[in-house]
C-alpha cells in the first residue's frame, strides 16, 4: 500500500473516532447545571438617590432585577429565583434562618437542583453562613453572597459577585465543601470568615485559616478544603424547631460592670452567655464572679475573645473547669452565639458543648 493510501486510511479511522466520540462530548457540553437563588435582601439588593451616596435603602431591588443586571449569568446555570425576605442583614432574624435553612433541605434533594445561591446582606452574613453550615443537610454547593456598594452605586461590586457565585454553585468541584462565601473575587469557608472592614469591598477575610479558594470572572481555583464537621455530617436538625433558645452576648471591657451579666440573665430568659472577652477571652474579676454565679442558675457561659484573631484556650487564664466555663477555641463571639443556640436544642454536659467548640 502506497503512503498515500495509508494516510488515507488513517484519515478516515480519525474521522470516524471523531464523529463517534462528537455527539456525547457536544450533550455534554450543553448540559446545563441548575442553581435556585434564593434571595433574602441586603446591600445587594440596595438602592441609593444617585451613584455617589453613601446612604441607601437595603432590599430595595428585587431577585428578578438582580438578575436582569448580570449580564451572561444565564450561560453559567439553568437559574430559578425565589424571594425569602427582603430585609437588610441588621434584621436578619433566627426565624428567617429557619425558614431558610429548611427551603434548603426541601430543594437540595431535587436531581434538578445542582446548587443554591442566597443573596444577604453583609453585616451578619458570617453568623448566617455558619448557622447553615450546621442546619442544611446536603454536599451540594450552597453558596452566600452580598456586596459592600447598593446596585445604583458607580462600580457596584454585586453583579459580578452573584456571576460569581453563580459559577461557583454550578461547580461540581465546590460539592463537599459546606456553605460558603463568595466575595470580592474570593470563595471563603462559613467557619472562618468574619467581616473586617465598614465600606471596603475586601470586608471579608478568613484571616486564621485563609480563603477556600478564588474566582475570576467564573472560573475557580480552590486550595483547600475546610476540616471542621459541617452540612451532612453535622448532628444539627432543625426540621421540626420552631424557635431557638436565647443566647446573648456581652462584650467585655476596661472596669466593665459585673451588673452586666448579673441583669441580663436575671429573668430567666436567658439560656446561654457569650462573653467577648478581653485577650484570651478574659473579664475582670467581679465579672468573672457573676458569670461563674450565672452557671450555678444554669445558663452556659462560653468565653469568647473581642480579638479579632486567635484561640481562646481552655483553663489558661482561667480555671475553666473550676468555674463552669466553655472556651470558643477559634470561633468569634458571634459565631461561638450561632452555636451555643444550636447545641441548648437539648440537654448536654458542660464536656459535650466544650467539644462541639474543637469539633464545629
Amino acid at each position: 500500500m502506497s503512503a498515500s493510501r495509508i494516510w488515507v486510511a488513517l484519515l478516515t479511522v480519525l474521522t470516524l473516532i471523531l464523529s463517534t466520540g462528537a455527539p456525547a462530548q457536544q450533550a455534554q457540553a450543553q448540559k446545563k447545571r441548575n442553581v435556585v437563588i434564593l434571595a433574602t435582601g441586603g446591600t445587594i439588593a440596595g438602592a441609593a438617590a444617585s451613584g455617589t451616596q453613601a446612604g441607601y435603602t437595603s432590599g430595595a431591588v428585587t431577585i428578578d432585577a438582580m438578575l436582569a443586571a448580570v449580564p451572561g449569568i444565564d450561560k453559567l446555570a439553568g437559574i430559578k429565583g425565589e424571594q425569602v425576605s427582603n430585609v437588610g442583614s441588621q434584621d436578619m432574624s433566627f426565624d428567617i434562618l429557619l425558614k431558610l435553612a429548611k427551603r434548603i433541605n426541601e430543594l437540595a434533594p431535587k436531581a434538578d437542583v445542582d446548587g443554591i445561591v442566597i443573596t444577604h446582606g453583609t453585616d451578619t452574613m458570617e453568623e448566617s453562613a455558619y448557622f447553615l453550615n450546621l442546619t442544611v443537610k446536603t454536599d451540594k454547593p450552597v453558596v452566600l453572597v452580598g456586596s459592600m456598594r447598593p446596585s445604583t452605586a458607580v462600580s457596584a461590586d454585586g453583579p459580578l459577585n452573584l456571576y460569581n457565585a453563580v459559577a461557583v454553585a454550578a461547580d461540581p468541584n465546590a460539592k463537599g465543601r459546606g456553605v460558603l462565601v463568595v466575595m470580592n473575587d474570593e470563595i471563603h469557608a462559613a467557619h472562618s470568615l468574619t467581616k473586617m472592614s465598614t465600606t471596603a469591598v475586601e470586608t471579608f477575610m478568613s484571616p486564621k485559616r485563609g480563603i477556600v479558594g478564588i474566582i475570576h470572572y467564573g472560573k475557580a481555583d480552590y486550595y483547600n478544603n475546610p476540616t471542621w464537621k459541617h452540612t451532612k455530617q453535622s448532628e444539627f436538625d432543625v426540621t421540626n424547631v420552631t424557635k431557638l433558645p436565647r443566647v446573648d452576648i456581652i462584650f467585655a471591657c476596661l472596669d466593665m460592670s459585673p451588673e452586666l451579666i448579673t441583669t441580663d440573665v436575671a429573668g430567666g430568659a436567658v439560656k446561654g452567655l457569650v462573653i467577648a472577652g478581653v485577650g484570651n477571652g478574659n473579664m475582670n474579676k467581679g465579672s468573672v464572679d457573676a458569670a461563674a454565679a450565672a452557671v450555678k442558675k444554669g445558663v452556659v457561659v462560653v468565653r469568647s475573645s473581642r480579638v479579632p484573631t486567635g484561640v481562646v484556650g481552655r483553663n489558661v487564664e482561667l480555671d475553666d473547669d473550676k468555674l463552669g466555663f466553655i472556651a470558643s477555641d477559634e470561633l468569634n463571639p458571634q459565631k461561638s452565639r450561632i452555636l451555643l443556640t444550636l447545641a441548648l436544642l437539648k440537654q448536654r454536659t458542660p464536656a459535650d458543648i466544650q467539644k462541639l467548640y474543637s469539633t464545629y
